[in-house]
């Protein structure tokens, strides 16, 4: 398992536009649908150990972030080919099996990963109402085999900052995972 960080894009980037397929309501949900809501993007994978490690605790706070009036949304855009425990009938599982309130939506092209400058699986990205970035990196500190609880604490902060219009804070530690899975040619220029 090699581990690679989170870009870090600019805090104030908008949001890129998208509109993926929820592998479970087999609806396009699009960035034009969550207007005027603050948001949760969260690339994830079903088969990474770093998403498997900390699951129980992503799926509680997009959860929670759904009840408090946030967008939420999981993407998956690993190459299905090559991994096929990542395909669209293995998210539905997976989503299902952790209780999943938010879409988790299919990015075949790869295309969204990019636009967002995801790297790694888990990468979490937090919006402002008007869509401006307010927070990118990780959940927690804790990683597979490190032996510190997963708390949520970077991410849960960073939501109830956005959620009551507070500043979040500067001290944003990128997030460590499994590389997104590039198709033959296609990783960006940033990985």
């Amino acid at each position: 398992m090699v581990a690679v960080q989170s870009t870090m894009q600019a805090i104030g980037s908008i949001a890129a536009n998208f509109s993926l397929p929820d592998i479970r309501s087999k609806q396009n949900v699009s960035l034009s649908n969550l207007a005027g809501q603050p948001l949760l993007v969260m690339f994830i994978c079903n088969h990474c150990p770093f998403v498997v490690h900390i699951a129980e605790r992503l799926t509680e706070v997009g959860n929670q972030a759904v009840r408090d009036g946030f967008a939420v949304v999981a993407i998956s855009s690993n190459d299905v080919e090559n991994y096929p425990q990542d395909g669209p009938e293995a998210m539905a599982l997976f989503a299902q099996n952790y209780g999943f309130e938010f879409p988790y939506l299919y990015d075949e092209s790869q295309s969204v990963a990019k636009a967002y400058g995801a790297a790694c699986t888990p990468d979490f990205f937090i919006f402002d109402a008007g869509h401006a970035l307010q927070y990118r990196g990780q959940m927690d500190s804790s990683r597979p085999g490190n032996g510190e609880p997963v708390t949520a604490d970077d991410l849960s902060a960073a939501l109830a900052a956005v959620k009551s219009g507070l500043p979040v804070n500067d001290n944003q530690v990128p997030s460590i995972g499994c590389n997104i899975k590039w198709k033959a040619g296609n990783a960006p220029s940033y990985f």
